[in-house]
């Protein structure tokens, strides 16, 4: 969502156009964001206050999302765990069943955490150098502001890993789980849906590893260099949502 509906609190255009195509044709979908600082909950009522309606839980799967169903698989209710992030991660977290402690924890979970501070990193590198799992939520380096980009919880998790010495297991796009479970939630198949994202690294190379369609939206982190550049290429590129509805508008 960061960086192909909006950046930050300001809808980019074509956004309110883009989901009325969805519902008029109807096209199912699901919003999928690396971003685990908020709840499903939260994105709900953030689109509504930007005066779009219809959007429901189901539609949302964030990588804060597919950590808790992650972690169920691996860890009991009242696992001790120690997290970097934002309070929305924490919500689900603790939804779960999870004890969330700052000391004395079996798993340390990394996402983007907008008040880092160098005592937390401290506490989350002692932790792992303890012995606790390390698991990360996304490793997209950046994170699009309306200021322009800004550091993202790959950056923070980054600075753990070097801190700590242990790499993470990363949850998050361009690892399938995202994948998985938004194509769970849709009940499509991958050769059936069509990945809109603006980030060749997660969103284009992870929907292509799975067999996704592809289209990237030149809105948030890519330039007309970095995709010169890249290995990655996606199937159709678009300068924004209003290209793209026109696209889709064209099918039958």
């Amino acid at each position: 969502m960061d960086g192909v509906l909006w950046r930050g609190s300001q809808a980019l255009p074509g956004m309110r156009e883009f989901f009325e195509l969805l519902f008029a044709r109807p096209l199912d979908f699901v919003l999928a964001t690396n971003n685990s600082s908020r709840t499903q909950q939260d994105y709900v009522d953030k689109l509504a206050r930007m005066e779009v309606s219809g959007i429901h839980p189901r539609h949302i799967v964030t990588s804060g999302t597919a950590t808790v169903s992650y972690l169920k698989t691996q860890y009991p209710a009242g696992t001790r765990m120690y997290v970097l992030g934002g309070g929305g991660l924490k919500r689900m977290l603790a939804g779960a069943g999870y004890e969330l402690v700052g000391a004395c924890a079996e798993v340390v979970v990394c996402g983007i955490d907008f008040a880092l501070t160098y005592e937390k990193a401290q506490t989350a590198t002692l932790l792992i150098r303890a012995g606790a799992r390390f698991i990360g939520t996304n490793p997209d380096p950046s994170f699009p502001s309306p200021e322009g980009l800004v550091p993202g919880a790959g950056s923070i998790i980054a600075l753990i890993e070097a801190a700590s010495g242990q790499p993470p297991t990363i949850i998050g796009k361009p690892e399938r789980a995202m994948f998985d479970a938004a194509l769970r939630q849709l009940g499509a198949r991958p050769e059936e849906t069509l990945m809109i994202g603006d980030r060749i690294g997660t969103d284009i190379a992870g929907a292509q590893m799975l067999g996704l369609q592809t289209a990237l939206v030149m809105t948030g982190v890519e330039t007309e260099e970095s995709l010169r550049a890249s290995d990655v290429q996606p199937d159709m590129v678009f300068a924004g949502l209003p290209e793209l509805i026109e696209a889709l508008s064209a099918l039958h």
